[in-house]
């Protein structure tokens, strides 16, 4: 480096450098060996159903490297913490790595070590982040660990069924993990989605101001709360389904006070409020899927993951990156693309199959090909900014 730092003291001086980057390059790569798989290329090895290593690697692998970015950067932030950096840093990325190479090293590799790999990988984490969190004493921070703890609960229920261990508890261990998520985006993607349009309205002078409203706030987030609850003890109920669509209602009357109308000319902050637009739409086609015939629940789901996971994690990856390496908070053309390629994923996944069962295949190839175009663009965009120093002096 110029100034006489290594590049890794530089590239493990903050979580989001490692993680985004790894997140960015994973998730095309993993869809790429999912298409690979169904096309009977490649083999796993235990056997495991492709759909399940599929689901498995972009929640736990993808999404997974983008939380960790995320909460490694943001907690010490919020907290004014010193980051998590230097060897602890690289032992948590070296741990989600080996998580994601060691089951294609079976049966050189024991099953039970890749499984104990990857399920150490959220509590780690959790363990890393705690400091910081006691340090701010943030009463609403204190909810991460245990949703980082319910995420390895997952995880150790897919792992679990996967070990021959139990039978059935593959697809709970799956449906935790995404209604962790749809969690976490009502917490923080309604936070950082309103106060920074928020912020903008207010530097532009605008007459039309963000509402937030507590009562609706706490009922909205207590909904997605109760549905991972529900989730957990009555899986694919009714009683899932009505509170699936509370949920979407709820959430979806949080967001219409959010002005994302006037965000139109802003696609970094446009994004943000289309992918809780996705968790409204995500939870409204389960609700469907879990009452009537009108969309089957694999369908459903992919609302919330492509739509929602895949547009949250992208933004606030994009916009992360660039505040935090000190550079502009834009996204150009070729960025606000991939913007509209991962919504554009989403809606060939959920939106195809009601053409009929023959469209299943076109959705599919469709859908994992503009995530792949996407997530490509992020990386390609994004490898020199996570990989150079910042470009202007002072703290991240």
């Amino acid at each position: 480096m110029k100034d006489g730092t290594s590049f890794a003291t530089m590239f493990f001086e903050r979580g989001f450098r490692p993680f985004f980057l790894a997140a960015g390059i994973y998730s095309f790569l993993a869809m790429a060996v999912w298409l690979a798989l169904i096309q009977g290329w490649v083999g796993l090895e235990p056997d495991m159903p492709p759909a399940y290593w599929h689901a498995h690697e972009m929640l736990f692998g993808y999404t997974g490297a983008a939380v960790a970015g995320f909460f490694l950067t943001a907690v010490p932030t919020w907290a004014g913490a010193p980051p998590v950096a230097g060897a602890r840093l690289a032992a948590l990325f070296f741990l989600w790595l080996a998580a994601r190479i060691s089951p294609w090293l079976t049966p050189a590799v024991p099953a039970v070590l890749v499984a104990g790999l990857d399920v150490a990988f959220f509590p780690a984490l959790a363990w890393l982040i705690l400091p910081a969190l006691k340090l701010g004493k943030s009463r609403r921070s204190f909810i991460f660990p245990p949703i980082l703890v319910a995420m390895a609960l997952g995880n150790l229920l897919f792992h679990l069924e996967s070990l021959g261990i139990a039978d059935g508890i593959a697809g709970h261990g799956l449906t935790l993990m995404v209604d962790c998520m749809a969690l976490l985006i009502g917490v923080i993607g309604g936070r950082v989605t309103s106060s920074f349009t928020a912020n903008v309205l207010k530097a532009q002078g605008a007459e039309a101001q963000v509402r937030s409203f507590p009562p609706l706030d706490r009922l909205a987030l207590a909904s997605l709360l109760a549905l991972l609850i529900v989730d957990l003890v009555l899986d694919s109920s009714h009683v899932a389904g009505v509170v699936a669509l509370a949920a979407a209602l709820l959430n979806g009357l949080r967001l219409s006070f959010w002005q994302g109308i006037k965000t139109l000319r802003k696609p970094i902050l446009l994004v943000l409020h289309l992918g809780y637009g996705w968790l409204v739409v995500g939870l409204a086609l389960k609700g469907l899927a879990l009452l009537s015939d009108v969309i089957s629940p694999a369908d459903a789901v992919h609302g919330i993951t492509v739509g929602a996971i895949g547009t949250m994690t992208i933004a606030i990856m994009t916009r992360a990156s660039l505040g935090h390496t000190g550079r502009p908070l834009r996204a150009g053309l070729t960025m606000s693309a991939a913007y509209v390629m991962v919504s554009l994923a989403a809606l060939a996944r959920v939106g195809i199959p009601f053409l009929g069962l023959d469209a299943f295949d076109t959705a599919l190839w469709l859908s994992s090909g503009l995530w792949i175009a996407a997530f490509g663009l992020f990386s390609i965009l994004f490898f020199p900014i996570l990989t150079s120093s910042r470009v202007v002096a002072g703290p991240a």
